[in-house]
């Protein structure tokens, strides 16, 4: 003989599993009626925000050159040879190098800024979370280290052609001639292109984080509802 649970008891643990499962269509809440998505929106518009403003920061006349904290300097061998003909006031043709450098680096903040609206649209609703419950520039570091290699790679095509049409080449190949390191001269261009597309994308970082540090101190630079309710 079966034994049957009467039709009205599974009726009522059916209702009550029912009542305790998560309602699936609604966003979970994340911080007093904070959603998910709503994280995911608030940092990527703060990083979009953030790129933006550093990289025409950066794109403006001396934006690198003006600042010691983001100046590019000559890497390597040619920084060393710079210091040491700078005891003789001889570093003239490597300051002009290093000068030509900087100005290439500013004329391919635009393709920076398009790379970086790019990487942001990455960001999934999970990374969001941890974002808004890091530091002051987790969104800058969360961006830097699931982005830099690839923006490293996509940045060099243009830095290459920048430093080009900038004479920094030129320069380069007559400034070796002129401290007897002429055979060294397509090893260097290749440091020269590495180096500075680094140090350019390490510039923007740097804004990037000091923007995205100032959204979160500065009530006024939470120019949106979203960045208000997400950073508020």
């Amino acid at each position: 003989m079966q034994n049957h649970f009467p039709r009205r008891t599974i009726l009522l643990a059916a209702l009550a599993c029912a009542a305790a499962a998560p309602a699936v269509a609604q966003p979970a809440p994340l911080l007093e009626g904070l959603t998910q998505g709503d994280a995911s929106a608030g940092i990527r518009e703060a990083l979009g925000l953030a790129s933006l403003n550093a990289t025409t920061r950066l794109a403006q006349p001396n934006g690198f050159w003006d600042n010691p904290r983001v100046r590019i300097p000559l890497p390597g061998l040619l920084g060393q040879t710079q210091q040491t003909l700078a005891g003789f006031g001889a570093s003239a043709p490597l300051d002009d190098l290093q000068k030509n450098l900087n100005r290439a680096a500013e004329t391919t903040m635009p393709q920076a800024a398009r790379l970086f609206t790019d990487a942001v649209r990455t960001i999934t609703i999970a990374d969001a979370i941890d974002i808004v419950r890091g530091g002051q520039d987790s969104a800058t570091r969360y961006l830097r280290g699931r982005t830099e290699t690839r923006l490293n790679t996509l940045l060099r095509p243009p830095m290459t052609q920048a430093l080009t049409r900038s004479g920094a080449f030129t320069l380069l190949r007559l400034a070796l001639r002129e401290v007897g390191l002429a055979s060294m001269t397509p090893q260097l261009r290749t440091e020269v292109i590495n180096f500075s597309t680094q140090k350019a994308l390490d510039g923007c970082f740097f804004y990037i984080a000091d923007e995205e540090r100032a959204i979160r101190r500065d009530p006024w630079r939470r120019t949106s509802d979203i960045l208000r309710r997400v950073f508020g």
